[in-house]
Formats: C-alpha cells, structure tokens, sequence
C-alpha cells in the first residue's frame, strides 16, 4: 500500500514515538524510509521605523548555524540507532534554514513519499492557537497522506 515513507522528527520524546511507529510501519510494508529532521533560521529582527532592531553578525549567524548541524546530526544519529535496531536501513535527511512544515510537505512531493508519518504533542485549545503546530500545517498544506501519532501511542 505505502512505498515510500518520509518520517518526521525533532528529537523530542514525543517526536521519537513517531518515529518508531513509522519505523515499525515501514518495516511491516517493507518499505523505504526517509528520515527528516528540519532546523529554522536564526530569528533577525531587523526592525522596521524608529525601532533599533538586531542583525547578527556573519560569526553569530556561522556560530547558529553550526549549532543546529550538530544538534541535526545528533537527532540523525538516534534515528538511524532506533532503526537499526529494529534491522531497517534508512535515509537521513536534515533540511537547515527552513520552516519544518513546509520544509516536510515539500521534501514528501520531490522524493516522491506516499505517506508522512509524524507525532502530535496533543495540544488543545489556546496551546494550540498560540503555540501552532508542525503537524497541522502539513496536514492542512500538503497533499500526501499523513499519519499522526498521538503522544501516547506506542509502536
């Protein structure tokens, strides 16, 4: 039924229950596995009127940068541990500088994927409208099948 599987995670714990039902999920269909983790820009507020505003320097922007390809790599080293152990080969995929919503939604349409698979925190309410949510936009942006797990699910 689903060949291609791109697999979403940011490390946390809730995000690694995803990952191993889609890992499990991929396995039991055997199919491909992509693993995706997504860091976004540093934050510039370059102000706009009367108001001073920050641009970083070239060191402060290298410096984040640098920072988030370690803590990808780290992500991506757990993922590719989780996997192995349950005998499944993966991509690993880390996408820096980009909003992770639409950083996966796109990633899913050019490698082809026939299903996302991602955790939910669960949110309700005014946490959710105010903190938003990675998982709703690609469910509301995107044109492949999402699977979403909930944060108690077990894989």
């Amino acid at each position: 039924m689903y060949a291609n599987l791109l697999l979403s995670t940011d490390g946390s714990d809730v995000a690694t229950k995803g990952l191993e039902h889609g890992i499990a999920l991929a396995k039991a269909l055997n199919a491909k596995a992509t693993i995706i983790t997504v860091t976004e820009p540093l934050p510039i507020d370059y102000g706009g009127g009367f108001d001073s505003g920050w641009v970083p320097s070239q060191e402060e922007v290298d410096n984040f940068d640098a920072a988030c390809r370690e803590r990808a790599g780290r992500v991506l080293d757990r993922a590719r541990g989780i996997a192995e152990q349950r005998g499944m080969s993966v991509e690993l995929l880390h996408v820096p500088n980009s909003h992770p919503a639409t950083a996966i939604v796109e990633t899913a349409r050019s490698r082809g994927c026939d299903l996302i698979v991602m955790a939910s925190h669960g949110r309700r309410g005014l946490r959710k409208l105010f903190l938003g949510s990675q998982t709703s936009e690609v469910l509301g942006n995107g044109s492949v099948p999402v699977l979403v797990v909930p944060p108690d699910a077990t894989a």
